[in-house]
């Protein structure tokens, strides 16, 4: 569904992504993985054109994204930490975000799976971490998305709203959903991901499914996988590994 096709990008003369193209496709979900610093909120930003790219292109579908950013309404979005004004209640965040989208179709079942109308007129700027988090994913939900982009989604949840989540996430590709996730949790990873992209010093490194990727370093678990990738480049530019 989405397509990224020799993405650059550069802050100064800092070179952030570096000719990275990658494909999401329907129905399966794609792990975005990379140390600090190698371009993974950069790539994110530009998906959500929240950051424009130098060169390269942005398709949708094989056809390429207008400036205005139609193709957003198509996409939920959970960032690593939310923010919502904290005056409002948190049943008021979610009758916002729908004045803003006036009859578009709404899905509440994650929000239900959450309890979260038991927090309905709780300020959302006296919430736990936790529950701002179900909020945020709540959020991203609601307008039935074609694609979801989520990172760090578990953060903060206990273990039977983590649980929740995943299994609804594991629905949402059975029906042909899109998805991106980041997590340094990569055991939660290889639980959910079928796709692996491996982003070091903005260029795209590995991308393909995670079978492939634990073949070609010899691994039987994600995590030594993307380590063992990292002490390969390490050794290859000269570094200490």
């Amino acid at each position: 569904m989405i397509s990224l096709d020799g993405l650059r990008k550069s802050y100064g003369p800092r070179t952030v992504l570096d000719g990275v193209s990658l494909a999401l496709e329907p129905g399966r979900i794609s792990a975005l993985v990379g140390p600090n610093g190698s371009g993974k909120t950069t790539l994110i930003k530009c998906i959500l054109g929240l950051a424009r790219a130098d060169a390269g292109r942005l398709l949708v579908d094989g056809v390429p994204v207008d400036e205005q950013g139609r193709y957003r309404a198509r996409i939920g979005y959970a960032p690593q930490a939310p923010h919502f004004p904290g005056n409002l209640a948190v049943g008021e965040v979610f009758a916002m975000l729908r004045a803003l989208r006036p009859g578009a179709p709404v899905d509440e079942s994650l929000l239900d799976s959450f309890g979260l109308r038991a927090e309905w007129a709780t300020p959302v700027g006296t919430l736990s971490g936790g529950w701002r988090q179900k909020v945020s994913l709540g959020a991203a939900w609601l307008f039935r998305p074609e694609a979801l982009i989520l990172d760090e989604p578990t953060a903060g949840l206990d273990p039977i709203a983590a649980g929740l989540f995943k299994h609804a996430l594991r629905g949402f590709r059975a029906e042909g959903g899109t998805v991106l996730i980041t997590s340094h949790i990569l055991s939660e990873l290889e639980e959910l991901a079928d796709d692996v992209a491996f982003l070091n010093e903005g260029k795209l490194r590995f991308a393909g499914p995670v079978g492939a990727l634990l073949q070609q370093t010899g691994m039987r678990r994600l995590e030594p996988a993307i380590a063992a990738l990292l002490r390969g480049l390490r050794v290859e530019s000269g570094a200490v590994a």
